[in-house]
């Protein structure tokens, strides 16, 4: 089963669940962990439901390639990290 799994810094704004989930898509597993805890869909998504600009999402150790569709699809063992990405200087 795919596993769903958010970064430390995410917890300092609000419960960050480790979801195991059915889904075949990226989309299906977020929407898995957004049941879990509806609070972190605005912290990942914007209002159009497209990932953030500081969000980024690697699935087995890959980038995500499409950041609006969230249509990357999931083995029955990834492994999918959402991380918010560090800017500055």
């Amino acid at each position: 089963m795919p596993k769903i799994v958010f970064t430390q810094q995410l917890r300092r704004f609000t419960e960050v669940p480790e979801v195991d989930s059915a889904a075949t898509t990226l989309r299906g597993a977020m929407e898995a962990a957004f049941a879990a805890n509806a609070r972190l869909r605005s912290y990942i998504l914007d209002e159009q439901g497209h990932l953030r600009q500081h969000v980024v999402v690697f699935i087995d150790g890959h980038r995500i390639r499409d950041r609006m569709r969230l249509d990357d699809a999931l083995k029955p063992g990834s492994t999918v990290h959402v991380l918010q990405a560090l800017s500055g200087g």
